[in-house]
Parts: C-alpha cells; sequence; structure tokens
C-alpha cells in the first residue's frame, strides 16, 4: 500500500497538485484501488488495467459527488429542516437550487489516517456538534482489496455523544466498463418497489416498480435518464447485487449487504469528460430519512453501526 503527496512537477512552487489532498493507493496484483483524503472517497477503483468507477483529474474535486462516502445522511434533508423531541434543527442548505442539505456533513472534510496495510487502508473523520445536528459521533471507511481482488467498503459510525444519535450512511461509486460505450451496457437491480419523489428528488410515496423503474430484467443504459431511489431488494446470500454488463459478457457489479435496504440509481450526462455516467449508490435509507423516518437509524451512545458494500468485476480471462 502507498500513498502520494508528491506536487505535479509542472506546478508552481507550493501548490499540491491534489485538490482531494492525500491519495492512498492500494494495489494486489492486477486490481487497484485508490482513495482520498477528502471524503473518504474512492478515486479509481480498476482491474487488469480496465477502468471500473470513474475518475477525475488531479487538481478536480469530485464532480457529481463522484465516489464519495456520505455521513450522518445519504441524499438530501428537505429544507434542511428536522425535528428532535419536538425541537426544530436547521441544517445548513448544501444544493441551494432545491433547497436541501445534502450529502451530509463530511463530503467537505479530511479524513484522518487510523490504519494501513498492503491490501487496505482505513480513514475516518468526527462530526462535531452544531446547528442541525447536536451530535458527535465519527465517520471510519475502510477499503480492503480481497484475495478475490473484488473491492470491500466498511463504513462504521461511531457515537461519541451522550444521546443516541440518527443517521444514513451510504456512498456515491459510479460505474463504468473501461471504455465499452455506456449506452449499451445494461444495468439490472433486484428491487421491486421505487420512491416516487417530487421535482426537489424528495421521496413522496412509493409504488411497484415499473417502465424506466423497473431494472428486475435489465435495462439498456442509453434508454435511460434516471434519477430514482428503490427498495425490497433481493439479498441472496447476505448481499443485493447490482450489475452493469457488457454485450461482450463483461460485467462490474455493486453489491451491498442487509444493513442497506436502498440503492439510488442515478443516469446523468452530466458527469465531466463522459457521455453518460452510471451512480449505483448504496444507502442505508433514502432522502429525507430524518423526517420520514424510513431506513432511519438512531445509535446509542458509545456504539457503533457498520454498512458493507463492495464492487467486483467478471473481465473475460481476468475474471
Amino acid at each position: 500500500m502507498t500513498s502520494s503527496t508528491t506536487p505535479d512537477a509542472s506546478a508552481p512552487s507550493g501548490f499540491q497538485s491534489y485538490a482531494t489532498g492525500r491519495q492512498y493507493e492500494i494495489r494486489r496484483a492486477d486490481a487497484l484501488a485508490v482513495v482520498t483524503e477528502l471524503a473518504a472517497g474512492l478515486r479509481l477503483y480498476s482491474r487488469a488495467g480496465v477502468q471500473l468507477t470513474e475518475t477525475y483529474g488531479d487538481a478536480e474535486i469530485s464532480p457529481g459527488a463522484a465516489g464519495i462516502t456520505l455521513a450522518p445522511w445519504a441524499n438530501r434533508v428537505a429544507d434542511g429542516v428536522w425535528y428532535l423531541d419536538g425541537k426544530k434543527q436547521q441544517l445548513d442548505i448544501t444544493e441551494v437550487s432545491r433547497n436541501n442539505a445534502s450529502h451530509g456533513l463530511l463530503r467537505n472534510a479530511a479524513y484522518n489516517l487510523v490504519d494501513e496495510s498492503q491490501y487496505s487502508v482505513t480513514l475516518e473523520a468526527t462530526v462535531f456538534p452544531q446547528h442541525g445536528y447536536p451530535f458527535l459521533v465519527r465517520h471510519r471507511v475502510q477499503y480492503l482489496l480481497a484475495e478475490d481482488l473484488g473491492l470491500e467498503v466498511r463504513q462504521t459510525l461511531i457515537n461519541d455523544s451522550n444521546a443516541p444519535a440518527p443517521f444514513v450512511l451510504g456512498a456515491h461509486p459510479y460505474l463504468r466498463l473501461g471504455d465499452a460505450d455506456v449506452d449499451n451496457l445494461v444495468l439490472t437491480v433486484a428491487a421491486d418497489t421505487s420512491l416516487v419523489a417530487d421535482e426537489r428528488l424528495i421521496p413522496r410515496s412509493s409504488e411497484p416498480v415499473s417502465g424506466d423503474c423497473d431494472f428486475r430484467g435489465g435495462q439498456r443504459i442509453g434508454d435511460l435518464d434516471i434519477d430514482v431511489a428503490l427498495t425490497d431488494l433481493t439479498f441472496d446470500g447476505g448481499a443485493a447485487r447490482h450489475t452493469l454488463a457488457a454485450p461482450d459478457g463483461r460485467r462490474v457489479t455493486l453489491w451491498q449487504d442487509e444493513s442497506c435496504g436502498y440503492v439510488h440509481v442515478f443516469v446523468t450526462t452530466q458527469l465531466p469528460g463522459r457521455p453518460r455516467a452510471v451512480a449505483i449508490e448504496p444507502m442505508t435509507g433514502p432522502a429525507n430519512a430524518f423526517n420520514s423516518g424510513d431506513g432511519l437509524r438512531w445509535l446509542p451512545p458509545g456504539e457503533s453501526f457498520t454498512m458493507r458494500w463492495g464492487i467486483d468485476a467478471v473481465l473475460g480471462d481476468h475474471g
């Protein structure tokens, strides 16, 4: 396992070339993962030189939240408002266009190194008590390259407060299959229910999946323009699996454990440098869980909670 803080030779003196801070590289055989100090983000995962996640340049922060981890809530809180024991809590508005508090409190935070080994790295950041979230919690993120060269991620929340703390954990990876035409990839998600959101992407109801929201039989990415949360996932052997497959049989899969009862699918043409990009986001709860209570957990003082997810691939001779 190596880390790098070496500035770009072409950069001005004193300029730090990585906008996302220290870069942690972990390697195992032909597998590579690059993890960032900023937001404990997954900047890159590849196998045999085949890029399996979207990435970005050294001087950029993650566009479209690519690869970041999310705590103590994932997705959005409408108007940044929720209530604790009947008292209004006002979070900072970080998605001004929709007047939401978006993607938690650590998107712009540096994570400290906790542990590193040949095949793994663990980072941690603290959420201090503040307006809108009066709790002291730590978010610890471990990235591990397993023996089968798949990537496993463990996100742990630790409550150092003297009261139960509400939370939803999540992550925001974008998957790809090297240089394969993304329009021709087929996405399969074993989910029976979709959440119906308003124009601000706040869920207001749910319904059985249908049309563009039904991925159980697979849908071609080029036919999609979608930003939707799905639930009632099918778990097999303790994991739900969501797959992007190419016509030649190659595929990349995101899996999530049973603590993650929701997945958000986002297909966009707005990721810089890509004609289309596919985010598959594991979450323990959906947007606005602090108000709806859907998927919301309360962590007792002194206790911890861990969600697990990961990425693996089948790449022909490289398995």
